[in-house]
């Protein structure tokens, strides 16, 4: 009897490290932290018994074997995604579907779905919550609508909407709140702050946009998602980071508090297709957040 393949989940980690040549590249295409896709290399090279890389100062280079598994996982991975997208596309209801990331959702396109549907009446939308991130070929989707930087998968057609802006957030409930608001930027960098996992680098960029150190920031209680992330801000846990459409309601309701302003991240909202599929209804779409965003 053959032995079982190992875990896909371990086979796509690999395959996206050797592809884009750099663990911390492979993390951010696949949402995860650089220590889990290590993690999950490392499983595969226990269970073959034999390295995938040849690891130095200059990045990593692949081995006669990760060469053979890198070609092997890249072809596979490749036809399972076509077939996918050509069986959904198959399937697919007459809505537009809609991918956005299941924060960015909840707090701002869900708010905006009466103001749409009178604007847009002929747009009929399934929206799809995307917690993993996208893959290259917007597997299921139409579009999809989130925040992002340059480099783009050179697939993807990609309308930038509005730059995004990030800026810390505290609730009045916090118990230090009276001092909190008042102190400049620099004093921060004493506060265990709350942060998300998957964007750990938007305290240091805030940080160095005020001309502070940013390896400096301490990091307190961490979420997977936005969404927990600013509820616990709201409950008075602790200064948290956030891009400033998604707190805008929590500001005008006095829920949060931005005493320092919000900074351009160098990204943008983007609304993203794949390449040469954009369309009419995509691009009426792209028209109205647009508005939305600017309004």
């Amino acid at each position: 009897m053959s032995r079982p393949l190992p875990p896909l989940n371990a086979l796509r980690a690999f395959e996206a490290a050797a592809r884009l040549g750099s663990v911390s590249r492979a993390a951010g295409e696949l949402h995860v932290t650089h220590g889990a896709v290590s993690r999950q290399i490392r499983s595969l090279e226990e269970a073959l018994g034999a390295p995938l890389f040849l690891r130095d100062g200059r990045g990593l280079a692949l081995t006669p074997s990760g060469l053979r598994l890198r070609d092997a996982a890249g072809d596979a991975f490749n036809a399972l995604q076509a077939a996918w997208t050509s069986l959904q596309r198959g399937q697919r209801p007459a809505a537009l579907v809609l991918g956005c990331p299941g924060s960015l959702l909840a707090r701002w396109v869900i708010p905006r779905l009466e103001r749409l549907g009178a604007d847009l009446p002929g747009l009929k939308l399934h929206l799809s919550a995307q917690e993993s991130g996208f893959d290259a070929l917007l597997s299921g989707l139409d579009a999809a609508l989130l925040l992002g930087e340059a480099p783009w998968p050179p697939e993807w057609d990609v309308q930038r909407l509005a730059p995004e802006r990030i800026g810390p957030v505290l609730s009045p409930r916090h118990t230090r709140f009276e001092t909190l608001r008042d102190v400049a930027p620099e004093a921060l960098l004493d506060e265990p702050l709350l942060h998300t996992t998957s964007r750990p680098q938007a305290w240091p960029r805030w940080f160095e946009a005020q001309g502070l150190d940013g390896s400096r920031w301490r990091a307190g209680t961490g979420f997977d998602h936005l969404t927990y992330l600013l509820e616990a801000a709201a409950a008075g846990l602790g200064v948290a980071i956030a891009p400033q459409e998604l707190v805008q309601a929590d500001l005008e309701s006095g829920r949060l508090v931005a005493p320092w302003g919000f900074i351009d991240t160098g990204g943008h909202w983007a609304l993203c297709t794949r390449r040469g599929e954009e369309g009419p209804r995509v691009t009426a779409l792209g028209g109205w957040l647009q508005r939305e965003l600017r309004s």
